[in-house]
């Protein structure tokens, strides 16, 4: 989200031609989606096994945390909507992710779907989705390079809300070190381009 990299990308035949290729287009992004989230699994798992003494530890990538945080001009039932993937598309530029889970694109809890990195692809999943107690959490992974858990927290001040968003990312093999530290040094910089992006689309709509 956010400072996630994204890329877009002609013309489709009517009839059975252009069904066909929706259905290709489908199958590649759920094949996409299957295999990071299956790469997930693997590595919670071989840590999990880890943990339990059943083998040893031998992933030892970088892994950074950051966090930094904002106060957006808007009551928390106007701001804690905008960071739903679907929703998000309105105030952050060039976020263009690609649902899988729901169709058509919603924002739920649960929500699967992926995004470009760069010259690879990402798979996400939400597992946390609470507007209420403004509790949202994204998971994502690109195969054999990293996985990234996003953590936002927003709590009511007034007319206000204040944003606290947290950045976890793993390395999954040792080429990808220094990508996962130089993403970590951007994601400690966000504040105030996220604060700058979402008043701006408050104040926006405010004004209409």
């Amino acid at each position: 989200m956010g400072n996630e990299a994204n890329t877009n990308g002609p013309l489709q035949k009517a009839g059975a031609t252009a069904a066909g290729r929706r259905h290709v287009w489908v199958f590649v992004i759920g094949a996409a989606c299957g295999v990071a989230l299956a790469a997930l699994v693997m590595v919670v798992g071989h840590v999990h096994r880890a943990l339990r003494g059943h083998e040893t530890l031998s992933l030892a990538g970088a892994h950074t945390e950051e966090t930094f945080s904002f106060v957006a001009n808007g009551p928390m039932e106007r701001v804690a909507p905008l960071f739903g993937a679907e929703k998000e598309r309105v105030w952050a530029p060039g976020w263009n992710p690609q649902f899988v889970y729901p169709a058509p694109a919603a924002d739920v809890s649960g929500m699967v779907f992926t995004t470009a990195h760069y010259h690879s692809r990402a798979a996400w999943v939400n597992t946390a989705f609470d507007m209420k107690n403004g509790r949202i959490q994204y998971v994502y992974v690109i195969p054999d390079a990293l996985v990234t858990v996003i953590d936002l927290k927003l709590t009511a001040q007034g007319d206000k809300t204040q944003v606290e968003v947290t950045y976890a990312r793993t390395a999954l093999s040792a080429e990808a070190d220094a990508h996962v530290r130089h993403m970590a040094e951007g994601d400690a910089k966000s504040g105030p381009e996220w604060e700058k992006q979402v008043d701006g689309y408050l104040g926006t709509v405010g004004s209409r």
